[in-house]
Formats: C-alpha cells, sequence, structure tokens
C-alpha cells in the first residue's frame, strides 16, 4: 500500500504536468503546423494517477477554439494542486499530533 505522501505527491506531479502542458498550447496556439499536446491522466489500483501526454496527429484548423480547453486546463490544475497539498498538510499535522500524543 502506497503512503498518503506518495499518493499526493503522484497528484502534485500530474497537476504540474496539465498546467506545463497547457501553457505550452496557450504559447504555440498561434504557430504555424503546431500540434496541441493532451494529458491523460489515470488512476491506479495501488493508489496515485499515472499521466500520459498524446500529441494531435495534425495540426488544427481554429488552434484559437481550443484556448478555452487550456485555459479550463490551467485552472483544473490549481485546483488539484491546491487539494493534493491539502492533502500532504493535513498528513503532516496529523503525525505532529499524533507524535505529541506519544511523548
Amino acid at each position: 500500500m502506497n503512503s498518503t505522501l506518495s499518493i499526493a505527491m503522484s497528484g502534485l506531479n500530474a497537476a504540474s504536468t496539465r498546467l506545463n502542458v497547457s501553457a505550452h498550447n496557450i504559447a504555440n496556439a498561434q504557430t504555424p503546423d503546431f500540434k496541441r499536446q493532451r494529458v491523460e491522466q489515470t488512476a491506479l489500483a495501488e493508489g496515485g494517477v499515472s499521466v500520459t501526454l498524446d500529441s494531435a496527429s495534425a495540426p488544427e484548423q481554429a488552434p484559437m477554439a481550443s484556448l478555452t480547453e487550456d485555459i479550463v486546463a490551467q485552472m483544473t490544475a490549481a485546483y488539484e494542486f491546491k487539494a493534493n497539498l491539502k492533502v500532504i498538510q493535513t498528513e503532516q499535522d496529523l503525525l505532529g499530533q499524533l507524535l505529541d500524543l506519544k511523548a
């Protein structure tokens, strides 16, 4: 069984990847023949998440149409990051309380 910390860390890494990919897509949206990247996030049976990157097979016809999708992906990544950080903080608080009880 994975620890809470390693599960939350995999979530932080996934959120970071999602944020980087969406920023990359926004920054390159006007580049000729640019192929958008996508992030697929999959839950692992042992806990945590796995992230895979996928590139579009062909350049988009209307690259600005996906701008909204990329902005939402950035907002989602920020919320995922905050949620996983809160899990880590809660675990640290609980461990501190446990040590206080045992001392």
